[in-house]
């Protein structure tokens, strides 16, 4: 998946990767590390994946532009594909609300909140007790 426009069939392909439990988990997870990405071993560790099975769930996401790989020595590390999620989205959403433009500003807000940073987590004030 490009920044261009995503095809019908490239969709498809997309959300039906998904439509199964452990490549939406798969997903999900490399979607929380991102961008530092983790590697198979770990993928498959923390989601429960039998390793056998792990590596053809990772090509189906890979071929679906949802996710990508980089070697790094003798490592390949998993990453997902922001710009082909976002694409996805884009083409879910590209002939929303015909009419009513207040509806597709609730799903940029709720899209917005997904990715905000964090709020900076506040140290306690000190409290100083005054003599009198």
């Amino acid at each position: 998946m490009t920044q261009e426009r995503l095809s019908e069939p490239h969709a498809i392909s997309a959300l039906a990767a998904l439509a199964q439990p452990t490549r939406l988990a798969i997903f999900r997870l490399l979607i929380k590390h991102e961008p530092v990405g983790i590697t198979a071993g770990v993928i498959a560790d923390t989601i429960g994946a039998p390793h056998n099975t792990l590596s053809s769930h990772l090509a189906i996401l890979v071929r679906a532009g949802l996710l990508r790989s980089t070697r790094e020595g003798r490592t390949i590390i998993y990453r997902s594909n922001v710009e082909g999620m976002r694409a996805l989205i884009s083409f879910l959403v590209s002939e929303c609300c015909d009419g009513h433009p207040e509806l597709c500003n609730l799903v940029a807000a709720d899209a917005a909140a997904c990715c905000a940073p964090a709020p900076k987590a506040r140290s306690p004030k000190k409290v100083v007790k005054r003599k009198d």
